[in-house]
């Protein structure tokens, strides 16, 4: 019995394991970005109204921050173990699926950064899923993920298209109103002087599947347009790939709009790839075997820096050249500010002060802190990463008038 179910068992095991790295990462390696505080304390919006939520209940701490997006990523991977019951006739099949789409990248990146990206996957995964199992699209939802995220006027166009080549009116009529309406209320930029992004959009793509899968990601894409079975995801994540590589050839594109749509495409992919493994006999296997080594090997070092990132620092002349700069310091330098028992703080930098509000480090005039270094400061705070220093806070006790201070202070 346990035998049957086994590889339903390992995605679970293996869920269990990746989902408890994330939290723990959560907890003692991130700190808030300026972006992630501003949904928290200034925007108003979807992700606004989770992690409020969240830290009323949790307290104000990394963890409760960032536990709901990796709640969400288990479920979006459970979604995908659902989905690929119509793809693979192996349960060893869908568990390889799954496993990739677990250690992709990008996805583990949405599942540990407040940001849209992870909802708006999940929300296609359960729509593509409910359309598979009962044949009936969840007309009802769409207006509801209209308001939810404006990166669902990609759905809208996918499902668009999809209506055309099944001729349902009903479809038809409601994805393009939304879709229009979508770009009615949230806008569409052309700001800007025509530049071309198209390698960076390349460039980050590769960095959420990893170089070499991306590479059978296209071929797989472009092969599976001339197939009869062209079905709903295939539709989705065409369309938000080619839109997002055409927009690139005038300016920059926000992948994190594209990419839920182009990841859902993966079991698509794998499909492809197992089938033309398995045709060919174990002497004409060599470029596949080669292909797949390469793939895990690629895998297996972006999971080891997406969780092991901060002794690249120690390579790095620049440390605002890491990948995660912006997610790293602050929970450090509140924690020393706290330790020399200040509690509020006055700064020239409002990022600064923002991010510093989250760890209950407020604003106040007992204290002047600056990253930037000024000739009359009290202290120095240091936060050292694998043996080097890099990031400072000068701190001056204000004994005078604030006006006077900032007057006298460079």
């Amino acid at each position: 019995m346990i035998y049957q179910y086994r590889f339903k068992i390992y995605f679970f095991l293996v869920l269990f394991f990746i989902t408890s790295l994330l939290l723990i990462k959560a907890e003692y390696s991130l700190s808030i970005s300026y972006k992630e505080a501003l949904n928290l304390f200034v925007n108003h919006s979807i992700l606004s109204i989770i992690t409020n939520i969240s830290t009323y209940f949790f307290g104000h701490n990394d963890l409760a921050l960032r536990v709901p997006f990796i709640l969400l990523y288990a479920l979006s991977s459970f979604m995908m173990f659902k989905i690929t019951k119509n793809y693979f006739k192996y349960e060893k099949d869908r568990f390889i699926n799954v496993l990739i789409f677990m250690t992709l990248p990008g996805v583990l990146s949405a599942a540990l950064l407040v940001n849209t990206a992870i909802i708006v996957m999940l929300f296609t995964l359960f729509y593509i899923y409910y359309y598979q199992k009962y044949q009936k699209h969840l007309y009802f939802i769409l207006p509801f993920l209209l308001f939810l995220d404006n990166s669902f006027a990609i759905l809208f166009l996918g499902l668009l298209f999809f209506s055309l080549k099944t001729k349902d009116r009903l479809l038809l009529y409601l994805s393009s109103s939304l879709f229009f309406l979508s770009l009615y209320i949230y806008g569409f930029s052309t700001d800007g002087r025509p530049r071309g992004f198209l390698i960076d959009t390349v460039g980050i793509y590769s960095a959420i599947f990893s170089p070499v899968l991306f590479l059978y990601f296209l071929y797989a894409i472009y092969k599976k347009a001339f197939s009869k079975e062209i079905n709903l995801v295939w539709y989705i994540s065409f369309t938000a790939l080619i839109l997002s590589i055409v927009i690139s050839f005038r300016q920059r594109v926000y992948i994190e709009d594209f990419a839920p749509f182009v990841v859902i495409a993966l079991p698509l992919m794998l499909k492809m790839f197992l089938n033309a493994y398995r045709v060919r006999l174990k002497e004409f296997r060599k470029t596949y075997n080669i292909f797949a080594i390469l793939t895990i090997v690629m895998l297996f070092i972006n999971v080891f820096l997406t969780f092991i990132n901060k002794p690249l620092y120690y390579f790095l002349p620049e440390p605002k050249k890491h990948f995660v700069y912006q997610y790293h310091f602050i929970k450090e330098v509140a924690s020393e500010l706290k330790v020399k028992n200040i509690n509020n703080i006055l700064t020239d930098d409002k990022e600064l002060a923002l991010r510093l509000r989250f760890y209950e480090i407020e604003e106040g005039e007992n204290y002047f802190l600056s990253t930037k270094e000024f000739y009359n400061y009290d202290e120095k705070i240091v936060i050292n990463y694998s043996g080097k220093d890099l990031f400072f806070v000068y701190i001056k006790k204000l004994k005078w008038e604030k006006h006077l201070f900032y007057l006298n202070l460079y």
